[in-house]
Order: structure tokens, then sequence, then C-alpha cells
């Protein structure tokens, strides 16, 4: 048997001592050498008192295959935007005890999900965040935008920035008081699952999706945002709304551009003016204000809407080029100026 092993010798012995090998190893004579074992993702516990720059340095020092960060259950002062800019990445807290609040005149988003630039170049994919309280500080922020020049200078100072990706989960999550809006898409978002957001008390709107297809955003809680509480306004196409309830917010629903979406038990209370506002965009040529190009709202249905006690009509389609849309076994009631408000006969299809 000691030749067998020795496979040092010319090409034709080293050939014939593989085959013997394996010959050993399946009669039972030799034994199977164990499988290498599957790598755990990592994993980064950050201890009590970390600032974000140490979060951004778990986030970055994660290896190419990705991992998660998870954040303590304590209250964290953010001065820049954390970034998830590689594939398979995880940033998680435990639950609303913990607190990223954005620390006085950072003017800047708390998390940016994508590419920190104006115009992404690639798209991220398979990231998550899940479990954490985002604290905007809006009344102590001075402008909307990040940056006043350069990259960075059109992107708004959201509770989180969604951009330029792809697959990926945000997850029991609230943004409160945030300078521009709570959760914010755009830039290419595919695939995305919002589940679980609450937002409130942002200087404009709780949700809202530009440039974002084929999406879930599925258990929302987004009252008392001086905006609307979702904002789908430019290329919001082929996407799903689920169990939300807005309550509070200066309008319900505002839709611009927005395709093939799907509504599914959505419940609107106590908005200041309509409930459900659907309108195209415009634009100005030759001195005459026109419709903008695939800008109206079309082929979207309603499932079980409730909209109550809304300042203004339940549901109010303002543009003719709005057509071909569907409510399927609405609940309006107490709404100050009606239910339906429609620019013209036909807009929408009750059932």
């Amino acid at each position: 048997m000691k030749a067998i092993f020795n496979l040092t010798g010319r090409p034709g012995r080293f050939r014939r001592n593989l085959v013997v090998l394996g010959l050993l190893a399946l009669t039972g004579w030799l034994p199977a050498f164990p499988a290498a074992a599957a790598k755990e993702p990592a994993s980064i516990t950050l201890p009590s008192g970390v600032t974000e720059r140490e979060i951004q340095q778990a986030l970055d020092g994660l290896p190419a295959s990705g991992g998660e960060v998870i954040l303590p259950p304590e209250k964290i002062s953010i001065r820049q935007p954390v970034v998830l800019r590689r594939d398979n990445q995880t940033l998680r807290g435990s639950g609303t005890a913990t607190i990223l609040r954005l620390a006085d005149a950072a003017n800047c988003p708390v998390l940016i999900l994508g590419e920190p630039v104006n115009h992404p170049n690639r798209t991220v994919k398979h990231l998550r965040v899940a479990d954490l309280f985002i604290d905007g500080n809006r009344r102590n922020q001075q402008r909307e935008l990040w940056r006043l020049a350069g990259e960075g200078s059109e992107i708004r100072n959201n509770g989180i920035t969604v951009q330029g990706v792809s697959d990926s989960s945000v997850e029991r999550v609230t943004c409160a008081a945030c300078r521009s809006g709570g959760l914010v898409t755009t830039l290419g978002v595919k695939r995305l699952t919002v589940r679980g957001l609450t937002a409130f008390d942002n200087q404009f709107d709780g949700l809202a999706c530009y440039y974002t297809t084929h999406s879930v955003f599925a258990d929302l809680y987004l009252h008392d945002n001086p905006g609307a509480g979702i904002s789908l306004d430019l290329a919001f196409d082929h996407n799903v709304i689920t169990n939300a309830f807005l309550a509070g917010n200066d309008l319900g629903i505002f839709m611009r551009s927005s395709r093939d979406n799907q509504f599914h038990n959505v419940t609107i209370d106590n908005s200041h003016h309509f409930g459900v506002f659907m309108a195209h965009a415009e634009q100005v040529t030759a001195g005459r204000v026109e419709p903008a190009p695939e800008s109206e709202c079309t082929q979207n249905a309603f499932t079980n809407l409730i909209a109550e006690n809304c300042g203004s009509a339940a549901f109010r389609v303002n543009n003719l080029t709005c057509v071909n849309n569907v409510i399927i076994r609405p609940r309006f009631g107490g709404n100050r100026k009606g239910n339906l408000s429609l620019a013209g006969p036909d807009l929408v299809t009750v059932q």
C-alpha cells in the first residue's frame, strides 16, 4: 500500500495511482475526505457608544461576499450619511431602541442604499436594512439638499435614500422628522421590498417613489406628514402597495406618471385635502402648457380602498389623460367634497 500513496513518480504512474485511489474510495477502503465547511456570512456586532464613522468602517470592512453589521439598542448621532454601497450588505438594529438621530446642522441623509452620487453608474444588489428608528431632526437642519455643489448635490436629505438598487429590502423601520422625505426610492430601483415602514412628521412625504419598478410595499403606517403619505411621481410602474394605513397627511396618495400598479387594502383617513390625487405632469411648449409625454396615470387598480373624512374629495382624477384606472369594492364616507371628483366622464371604473 505504501507504493500506492507515493504520487511522485513518472506521469504514467501518477495517473494510475489516482485511479487506484478513486477505486479505493468507492469501495470503502479509503475514507472520504470531508467537504469544505460552508462559510458563515460575516457578522459584526458593534458595541455601545459607536459612532457613524465606525458604522461605516464596519460596513466597508465586510468581505466581498458581504455580511451584516448589527447596531446596539441606543441613540446614535449621525453627522454623515451611512452608506450601503456594495452588494450583499445588511445593517440591522434592535428595533425602535436603535435610534439613528441626525445631528444638528448635519444637513445630510441618514442612510443611503446605493452609490452616494448624483447619477449611479451601477446597480447595487441584495442590500437589507432592518429594525431601527431614524430621527431626521428636521427642525435643526437648514436645507433639503445634501451638498451645495458636486456629487451629492442632487441627493435630498431623506431618512433613507434608495437609488440604483435591486433585489433588496427595508424591514420594520421608522423614519420620522426628516428634512425631506421619510423613505425615498429613485434612479432605477427594481424588486425592492419595503415591509413594516412607519413614517411621520417628515417635511414632505412619508414614502416617495421615482423610477421604481416591480417592487412591493407592504404593512405601511404613514401619518401626519405635511406632504403626502405616499407620493408616486415619475416612472412608478408595475408595483404593489398592500396593507397601508395613511392618516392625517396633506394628501393620502399623490400620483403622476404611474402605470400598471396594484393597490390592495389601502385605508386613507383624515387627509387635509384629497384621499387620492391623480394627474399628469405638464410642460411648456411654444408658450403653451401641455401634458408631458407619458406622464399620465393609467392601468392602476385599487382593491378594497377606504377613504374617509378627507378635507376634499376621496378620489380626484385631475386630467383627461389619466384613463383606464379601476376601483374595486371601495368604501368612501365623510369626505367634505364627495367621493369621486373627475375631470371628465368615465376616467375611473368602479366595480
